[in-house]
């Protein structure tokens, strides 16, 4: 009933209950922190049985056997949390500790379990308990899973083909190279619209190249390149207006500059005297961006 009134935390139920004559109204003895955190603790003990219970309500059940899956991570403000820790911080929040929590929805978006985990978990490493989880309670002969390539990856694919379930993910652009060398896909097939290869291992690859990503990333690696000229011109005039300034350091605040900018691969900083300068590789350039826009 707060969570309806109100959208404060929890603990915000108790100073509600006490403004709005709660007990009085639902002939409650009384209603307070203690009270709150034995009604939690019930509800963590009975989890399981209730998104049992409420998957069994869905009418009509997914027949597509899909099984959507995602982590979000909250960061606490106490340090006084079972399974508080020190992870990747998707909230920007440094010096925060943080809990990861895992969503399992079936494929029209239905969510169907929770599950948190210690803030230090990466995403892969969430999966195995939503396989086995699948397997015993939700599951069924043909099961799908849905993740991104951050979530699904070769410990994870492994996991999910043990229990005889299928997956859906894309793959990195290194795993892309890695099938053109070994010629399991050729780079023409992404240039006539969708394109498909499955393997003698029964993997089916799609592929597709997006112009309109392709073009933007294009237009991203222009704009690091002017960036990093305007930093070599300034470089530059400070070489000329300090004359005791060294060139190799400021060569190298160009170069650093680069490699954060991942230009570091066509393009090289060069000393001459005293003034500084870009060669750029144009081959290593094209070679860069023949993956620009391909799934």
């Amino acid at each position: 009933m707060a969570r309806v009134i109100d959208q404060g935390s929890r603990l915000s139920a108790v100073r509600l209950a006490g403004q709005h004559a709660a007990c009085d109204l639902l002939g409650l003895d009384g209603f307070d922190e203690d009270a709150l955190y034995a009604n939690l603790d019930w509800l963590c003990a009975h989890q399981a049985d209730i998104e049992d219970r409420l998957f069994r309500t869905l009418e009509p059940s997914d027949p597509s056997g899909l099984f959507l899956y995602d982590v979000i991570s909250s960061y606490l403000e106490g340090t006084h949390n079972a399974l508080s820790a020190f992870g990747y911080n998707r909230d920007g929040k440094r010096g925060k500790k943080q809990i990861v929590i895992g969503l399992l929805c079936n494929g029209a978006g239905v969510p169907l379990s929770i599950e948190v985990f210690p803030g230090n978990t990466q995403d892969p490493k969430t999966v195995a308990a939503q396989v086995r989880k699948v397997a015993a309670r939700f599951g069924g002969d043909e099961v799908t899973f849905v993740g991104d390539r951050g979530m699904l990856k070769s410990d994870q694919v492994e996991d999910v083909l043990a229990h005889g379930f299928r997956y859906i993910t894309a793959i990195t652009k290194p795993q892309i190279e890695a099938l053109i060398g070994h010629g399991v896909i050729d780079m023409s097939l992404f240039d006539h619209g969708l394109g498909e290869v499955t393997t003698d291992a029964g993997v089916r690859y799609i592929l597709r190249r997006n112009p309109v990503r392709a073009a933007e990333i294009n237009a991203s690696r222009d704009d690091k390149l002017a960036a990093l000229r305007r930093l070599v011109a300034k470089e530059n005039a400070y070489l000329v207006e300090h004359p005791k300034a060294t060139v190799e350091k400021a060569r190298q605040r160009v170069a650093g500059r680069g490699e954060r900018l991942r230009l570091h691969g066509w393009v090289a900083v060069e000393a001459s005297e005293r003034v500084l300068s870009l060669a750029v590789d144009e081959a290593a350039r094209v070679q860069a961006s023949h993956l620009d826009g391909c799934y």
